[in-house]
């Protein structure tokens, strides 16, 4: 009977507090005079405010807050985000509870990553399918297979008109529900495009041409390029089925763009664009969905900012042991459990540059993902040993990062010997990644 009271009680509370909240919300709509709309999960204030006249903020305006607590709700949220400017929209959507909020740029990613789609459809067939059951689909992305330009690679890119267009989509997708032409798909977010600023793209003089058969040579790109104008390409440097056609002077650059997008060579149509620099210092850190927390930091193998020194870079406790020649506390380790493989278990092919950082467990790997992701050429390890005074062979590995958009060469070589092949190769991983 206790218990049965005890219940009532917390029942009549938590009415009570539904109605302040409601009646605190319904004060602040009468305050601020913007309007509150609740649908698909989220509360949608304002959008826009009142007396808005012209068309919403453009890309690069919102702010993405996480950890709200789960009884905190727009009357006390509105003034403290109010203290940093007018606000054109607020979403609500609880996820978290009694921790601290935390708020950073808004990727206002408007592109979803779909995979496991049958090789044989094509660009308007999946077009169609997508807009059938999502809304604000403005176009499709498909790459032809590299060896075989009827068939796509299994993927494509959905470009949607907005952010939110693109969240509703994939909470539409993801459940499994959806199943076009009898396929379960996968589905996330697309990594952000790279933004370069506008002066720097002024003084691009690089092509990036892509959609290329696998036999096409160096020299059949630079003739076909050098057609419209005798001489005008310096040199192109090609890996599989996308090149870098790098000109003397940028406004050769920017006719051959014109004049040779869409053009055959050897029986494939390319797509030729210019090509966007890296900025080194700062594209490791913006790589993975351009999301770098202090935490992730520490994982990724970048010096903490309070001591100085190197954390691990989710390699086991004991590398770090024998390299450093002491234990020093590393961050959690990615989970590596096994699970048996059931009898009727659909197995679907993928490729590792669809993944996320999360799977990756090894420098090594992570640096062949961010140097294909940067359309860089494959890192190279060059081997070196010396003797210790005890006799013992000791190695380390040089890495030679290419990138072949502005023709650039660094090497990289860790200050520190190792005893196996495996260790040298995995601390020189580490060690380019920390200073790319």
């Amino acid at each position: 009977m206790h218990e049965e009271n005890k219940a009532a009680a917390n029942g009549c509370s938590k009415i009570r507090r539904g109605a302040q909240n409601g009646a605190a919300l319904l004060a602040l709509m009468e305050k601020t005079g913007y309007s509150m709309v609740q649908q698909n999960g989220q509360r949608k204030f304002g959008g826009p405010p009142p007396g808005w006249e012209g068309p919403p903020p453009p890309r690069g305006c919102e702010v993405f807050v996480g950890k709200i607590p789960r009884d905190m709700y727009e009357d006390e949220l509105v003034p403290v985000f109010e203290r940093a400017g007018k606000i054109y929209e607020l979403r609500l959507m609880m996820e978290f509870s009694g921790k601290f909020i935390g708020v950073c740029v808004s990727l206002d990613n408007c592109r979803l990553f779909i995979g496991a789609i049958p090789k044989d459809k094509k660009k308007e067939e999946i077009l169609n399918e997508m807009k059938k059951v999502t809304e604000g689909v403005v176009d499709v992305i498909v790459y032809p297979n590299a060896t075989d330009k009827t068939k796509n690679r299994g993927f494509a890119f959905v470009e949607y008109e907005s952010h939110r267009a693109a969240a509703m989509a994939r909470r539409r997708l993801i459940p499994g529900t959806f199943q076009p032409w009898g396929h379960t798909i996968q589905v996330d977010w697309a990594d952000p495009e790279k933004v370069v600023d506008e002066e720097t793209m002024q003084r691009v003089k690089v092509l990036y041409v892509r959609n290329l058969m696998i036999s096409t040579t160096e020299d059949k790109i630079k003739a076909e390029f050098n057609k419209f104008k005798p001489g005008v390409v310096e040199r192109v440097k090609k890996l599989r089925d996308y090149a870098f056609v790098h000109f003397f002077h940028r406004e050769d650059a920017v006719a051959a763009m014109s004049v040779m997008n869409g053009k055959c060579i050897d029986g494939a149509s390319i797509e030729v664009t210019l090509a966007k620099p890296v900025n080194k210092e700062s594209s490791w850190k913006q790589h993975f969905n351009g999301q770098i927390s202090p935490s992730s930091e520490n994982l990724l193998g970048f010096p903490n900012k309070e001591d100085g020194t190197q954390k691990s870079l989710g390699k086991p406790a004991s590398l770090s042991i024998r390299l450093n020649g002491q234990h020093s506390p590393g961050p959690p380790e990615v989970e590596r459990s096994t699970y048996p493989i059931f009898p009727g278990i659909k197995l679907t092919p993928i490729s590792m540059y669809s993944l996320k950082l999360s799977h990756f467990s090894s420098a090594v790997m992570h640096l062949d993902y961010f140097c294909h992701k940067n359309s860089w050429a494959p890192p190279e390890y060059c081997l070196y040993s010396t003797t210790s005074q005890d006799g013992k062979v000791l190695l380390v590995y040089k890495v030679l990062i290419s990138s072949i958009a502005d023709d650039s060469q660094t090497y990289f070589m860790p200050e520190k010997l190792c005893t196996t092949v495996e260790d040298a190769k995995e601390l020189a991983a580490q060690f380019t990644l920390l200073h790319l």
